[in-house]
């Protein structure tokens, strides 16, 4: 998880685009292995107990690239910075360490850090229809905000990677279908 003088960690959804978290280096990177689903329902986030939201979690899936981000942290901010992400992540998801193909001028590969829900957590939803989740992710809205905004947010930040991810754009295209709330 660590060299000697910091962390890596991967981000493939909210982290992408809002970190909210102090970091060195912060580099395109990708998961072979892994796609990125919204499966994970939102009840502290961008929904509530009663009308989750829908947030995005990796799923295996031995011939994908998932396309993200990797944040590297220095040493002195690990700590803090893990104790951040467990409460930001607390609605189901837990660490997962895997390697991580960094791009830019010096690619590499590195061990990082990311956080993954899997389908034993409280709040999994699990695969639906893309109309489904689209209709589901236009209706809700949480502490954090419009679910609509969450899906709008990552699939720009994803086209300001170059990433490709059809089942991010094919929701957006269907949630713009829906008013919104």
């Amino acid at each position: 998880m660590t060299d000697q003088t910091s962390l890596w960690l991967f981000g493939y959804g909210s982290l992408i685009w809002r970190p909210a978290i102090p970091y060195a280096e912060r580099l395109p990177a990708r998961a072979a292995g892994y796609e990125r689903r919204f499966y994970q329902g939102s009840t502290d986030h961008r929904g509530v107990p009663e009308a989750p939201g829908r947030v995005v979690t990796l799923v295996a899936s031995a011939a994908a690239l998932c396309g993200g981000v990797a944040y590297r942290v220095a040493e002195a901010d690990v700590a803090a910075v893990l104790h951040t992400l467990d409460v930001r992540e607390q609605g189901g998801y837990t660490r997962l360490e895997l390697p991580v193909q960094v791009l830019g001028a010096a690619p590499r590969e590195v061990t990082a850090l990311t956080y993954v829900a899997a389908p034993d957590n409280p709040n999994w939803l699990g695969p639906a229809s893309v109309a489904a989740i689209a209709r589901q992710i236009a209706h809700s809205r949480g502490p954090s905000g419009m679910n609509r905004e969450y899906l709008v947010r990552l699939a720009a930040a994803l086209r300001e990677l170059a990433v490709d991810d059809p089942h991010v754009f094919e929701l957006e295209r269907e949630v713009d279908g829906f008013a919104p709330i």
